[in-house]
C-alpha cells in the first residue's frame, strides 16, 4: 500500500522559511517523478514543483521560482520542499504526490491529473 506522509507545515510571518518533508512508503521512489502541489481555500489544487528522483531535474511554477527548492533523498525515500521568502499568497494546504505512471520523466508537468499517489497534506499559513 502506497503512503506519502507530509510534515513540516506551520505558521510563519511573511519573509520567513519552512521546510516540508514527505516520506514515501510502498512507492517506488527512485527514478520517478514526484512533486509538491498546494490548494488554497476556494481554489484549485496547483502544481508547485516537480523533481525526477533519478537525475534530480527540477521544474517550478513561476510563482515560486527563486524562492522554493525541491529536493530528494533516495536513501531515505524522502521528498523535501524548502520554502524561503514566504508570502501570504503561499498560504495553502501542501500535498506531496507521486507520478501516476512509474518511470517517466517529469518533463515540466505540473498537472494534478498526472499524479496518482497523494499524501494527506500539511498546512502552511503565512501572515503579513
Amino acid at each position: 500500500q502506497v503512503q506519502l506522509v507530509e510534515s513540516g507545515g506551520g505558521s510563519v510571518q511573511a519573509g520567513g522559511s519552512l521546510r516540508l518533508s514527505c516520506a514515501a512508503f510502498g512507492y517506488t521512489f527512485p527514478r520517478n517523478c514526484m512533486g509538491w502541489f498546494r490548494q488554497a481555500p476556494g481554489k484549485e489544487r496547483e502544481g508547485v514543483a516537480t523533481i525526477y528522483t533519478g537525475g534530480g531535474t527540477t521544474y517550478y511554477a513561476d510563482s515560486v521560482k527563486g524562492r522554493f527548492t525541491i529536493s530528494r533523498d533516495n536513501v531515505k525515500d524522502t521528498l523535501y520542499l524548502q520554502m524561503n521568502s514566504l508570502k501570504p499568497e503561499d498560504t495553502a494546504m501542501y500535498y506531496c504526490a507521486g507520478d501516476r505512471v512509474l518511470g517517466r520523466l517529469c518533463g515540466g508537468r505540473l498537472s494534478r491529473a498526472d499524479f496518482g499517489a497523494w499524501g494527506q497534506g500539511t498546512q502552511v499559513t503565512v501572515s503579513s
